[in-house]
């Protein structure tokens, strides 16, 4: 055990002095890591997999007797999901920056499960989006107490790879949700007007589990200090570290690191603003193009993909789900092949990589699409490899403005970076192309890959001259911390 963190009273305030950080740093990648990767990464599976059904499921809302959806009004109800995940991701946010990490992750959890198992049940365009706008939010506050979660607590040296990973494992979901459509849209096996229903209600069932996992997770002892709680910051790191210690682990006490921090209640909005949008501006501006730029290729395309593949191929809803399970394949292995070089060969290279990339193989693909030189199977391979790609860029942006922050902004930063981008780029992108799509023209629908494919090389050439180099270095070097105490 280690000597617990030392305080003073100082004008203003009471400063800690821990190595808090740097034991946590020094931690070999251990079963205590992989148990929070499964608790927290198991919402993304489940995200991936309600998501997927839903994206699987736009045949069905549009052939429902209740509903009777057209391919407009499911853009639109894409929209109010990436809407609500907006407004929410910047509500949780705010709290999980004021009430902590473990405390909201519950709450944005709950607010998951009751949308969605709500959303079952609509009668109307109107219910059906209001369901959806607040299950996004849940999703959104989702996003950035689990990346907070664990960006504070795995080591600097594999921070990359797992945060990419964890991000990642929403194509999991995807798959399974892939594989659940083509039972639940089988209007042989479950009534046109049920399946779709279903889709929901099982999405919202299993989230009740994700409870049982969360259980044991610590809040962030990052967290606890800089709001006046060292002696549950250390009891929390001792038991960590007991762990590690009862599997054979050796842990090297010579090179830990003092850190002097002023304990406060919370950040004024204020100083979270005066932090993102001018003290780290370039960052700022780094976040912004990632996220914007992710957002749109993501949604737009998969939000839309079933339309296409019924609209233009013909592909029966029932069928769709056979199209989207290599789709997600690629998307899962692209973050956890490529996410370990993003903390050996560096953080500015591999998001030109991957952001570059992926934007002129899109480029590329809506060309052989426009030009009707693929069939609806060569277009799906064709997906997958720029989804290699492109979703290792896209779980790369939320580990850039997650680690690029100070802490006592990290998860409001995360919030507001995803806000921004996915109401610049997902909120407009799903509803655009939908209406690109009903317009029945492929060079239509080639202008909105297009609009995708600049936004991505606009995104690495940002990087290339904005990005941080963060590989490998503890949260508190390559943010400093607001409340960092003078030394």
């Amino acid at each position: 055990m280690q000597k617990p963190a030392a305080s003073e009273k100082v004008e203003g305030g009471t400063v800690v002095e821990t190595t808090i950080p740097s034991r946590l740093d020094r931690l070999p990648f251990g079963r205590f890591h992989v148990l929070v990767i499964a608790a927290l990464g198991i919402t993304w599976i489940l995200d991936g997999l309600e998501v997927t059904l839903v994206s699987s499921i736009a045949g069905a809302l549009k052939s429902s007797p209740t509903l009777q959806f057209t391919n407009t009004d499911v853009g639109i109800t894409n929209s109010a999901y990436l809407a609500g995940a907006v407004l929410g991701g910047l509500f949780f946010g705010w709290l999980t920056d004021r009430l902590g990490r473990k405390k909201l992750f519950f709450i944005t959890l709950t607010t998951y499960m009751i949308a969605t198992l709500a959303t079952a049940f609509s009668w109307n365009l109107l219910s059906f989006s209001l369901f959806r706008f607040l299950t996004g939010a849940g999703i959104g506050g989702e996003y950035t107490a689990v990346n907070s979660t664990i960006q504070e607590l795995v080591p600097a040296r594999y921070r990359g790879w797992t945060d990419l990973s964890v991000n990642g494992s929403f194509w999991l979901g995807a798959a399974l949700g892939a594989l659940g459509s083509v039972v639940l849209l089988n209007t042989a096996l479950v009534p046109a007007d049920i399946g779709w229903r279903l889709t929901f209600l099982i999405g919202g069932g299993l989230s009740a589990f994700i409870f049982l996992l969360r259980l044991w997770i610590p809040e962030s002892p990052r967290w606890l200090i800089t709001h006046g709680l060292p002696k549950k910051a250390d009891k929390i790191v001792d038991g960590i570290e007991a762990r590690f210690e009862n599997d054979n682990h050796v842990l090297d006490n010579t090179a830990l690191k003092t850190t002097r921090l002023k304990t406060r209640s919370h950040t004024p909005l204020i100083e979270v603003a005066t932090s993102i949008l001018k003290t780290h501006l370039d960052r700022a501006i780094v976040g912004f193009s990632l996220m914007t730029a992710q957002a749109y290729f993501y949604n737009a395309i998969f939000f839309t993909y079933a339309l296409v593949l019924s609209s233009f191929y013909g592909v029966a809803t029932d069928k769709i789900g056979w199209y989207l399970l290599p789709f997600a394949a690629g998307n899962f292995l692209g973050p956890l092949l490529l996410g370990r070089l993003f903390d050996i060969w560096g953080r500015r290279p591999m998001l030109i990589m991957t952001y570059s990339v992926a934007g002129v193989l899109l480029a590329l693909t809506g060309y052989l699409f426009a030009a009707d030189l693929v069939s609806e199977s060569a277009l799906t391979f064709a997906w997958v490899i720029v989804f290699f790609f492109g979703s290792a860029a896209s779980s790369a942006a939320y580990l850039t403005v997650s680690e690029s922050f100070p802490l006592e902004v990290r998860a409001l930063a995360i919030s507001f970076f995803y806000a921004v981008g996915t109401g610049v780029g997902g909120v407009i992108g799903p509803a655009f192309l939908a209406h690109l799509i009903d317009t029945g023209s492929r060079n239509s629908v080639f202008v909105g890959y297009l609009i995708g494919a600049g936004l991505m090389l606009l995104a690495a050439g940002v990087a290339a001259f904005k990005a941080v180099a963060a590989e490998r270095k503890p949260l508190e070097q390559v943010a400093r911390p607001l409340s960092l105490a003078d030394e």
